[in-house]
């Protein structure tokens, strides 16, 4: 297991080259149909989304006003402006998703932590399935898109904050990730399958530039109506 998960990061640029670096900054355009659900639509306009490489923490800007940005990490959620001034913020932040199911509505700073969690761990898999504490397994192979994937399920410590604490990723022939599998219990646990497509590369480190998630139905495949999130990747600068 270890030397398969070795060779998958390698197939996305190398843990050594990835190391080198402990921030990346990118371009995110954001869509699908949850948004409308939670009552927080989103518009079509580009943002800058900066995640640290080896700890959980992530800022999107603009968010809410244009002198306004995020701050994200597992025990704090804020919402600043340019100067740091602290417009809103929550500790515990999972907490206050409790008793939350599908439609129940987000307010600013729902969205903003779950902004955060979810593009840190986009923005930074593979290679967080390596990080201290995480656990990974692997999963009998899926033949999909007339391809064979190679699945690994990752259970997550209490100190990273997730979409949920087992989630499956599947990656190609190639290694690349095409499938990352997870519930999303901040909304009531629903199951999601997200595609990754279109695979950029930026100071020697591979990312999909597309990814696509979609609400799951009671057997576990995606449900093609039912686009939840869309993530539009681009200009990625890691330093």
């Amino acid at each position: 297991m270890d030397q398969l998960l070795a060779h998958i990061l390698q197939a996305h640029g190398g843990s050594d080259r990835y190391a080198q670096f402990s921030r990346l900054r990118a371009t995110i355009v954001t869509g699908g149909g949850l948004w409308a659900i939670k009552g927080v639509p989103q518009d079509p306009d580009p943002r800058e989304m900066t995640v640290r490489l080896h700890e959980e923490w992530a800022s999107v800007r603009p968010y809410g006003a244009p002198d306004q940005r995020t701050a994200f990490s597992p025990g704090r959620v804020a919402i600043e402006r340019s100067d740091g001034t602290v417009v809103a913020e929550r500790l515990d932040p999972r907490g206050s998703f409790a008793g939350h199911e599908f439609t129940t509505p987000w307010d600013a700073l729902h969205r903003a932590y779950f902004n955060g969690y979810a593009l840190w761990t986009y923005l930074t898999t593979p290679f967080l399935l390596a990080m201290p504490g995480v656990t990974v397994t692997a999963l009998p192979d899926v033949h999909e898109n007339g391809e064979r994937w190679r699945g690994l399920r990752a259970t997550f410590p209490d100190g990273i904050a997730g979409h949920s604490r087992e989630q499956e990723f599947y990656f190609g022939d190639d290694l690349l990730l095409r499938r990352h599998d997870y519930r999303v219990d901040v909304a009531g646990g629903f199951p999601a399958a997200q595609y990754l497509h279109d695979y950029i590369e930026a100071q020697g480190l591979r990312m999909p530039s597309k990814r696509r998630a979609y609400r799951c139905g009671d057997d576990g495949r995606a449900l093609p109506d039912e686009l939840m999130v869309a993530i539009d990747i681009s200009d990625l600068r890691y330093s």
